[in-house]
């Protein structure tokens, strides 16, 4: 029992904000990352969109939202949120 508990705690995380709640307990989360250009040394901001699952459907549009990696659990969704590090303020 606890070797399979190990083996989960390897799993992804990234921190992202909800950008689309339209679909029943599937959320679109916007992950940020910065890079330096290598050439230039210019700082770039590049985002990417996953879709995650929300069993619950407690997360709305504009929370900063933790997810980690699963399962395959349809075509696209491949990451769970795990918890609403921030509520968009409304």
């Amino acid at each position: 029992m606890t070797e399979n508990t190990e083996k989960r705690t390897n799993r992804k995380v990234l921190r992202g904000v909800v950008v689309s709640d339209k679909m029943t307990k599937t959320r679109v989360i916007s992950v940020d990352h910065v890079i330096s250009h290598a050439v230039y040394s210019k700082t770039l901001r590049r985002n990417r969109k996953f879709y995650a699952h929300d069993e619950a459907n407690e997360s709305k549009a504009g929370d900063l939202v933790e997810i980690v990696s699963t399962r395959p659990l349809s075509a696209l969704k491949r990451w769970r949120v795990s918890r609403i590090v921030e509520k968009a303020s409304r």
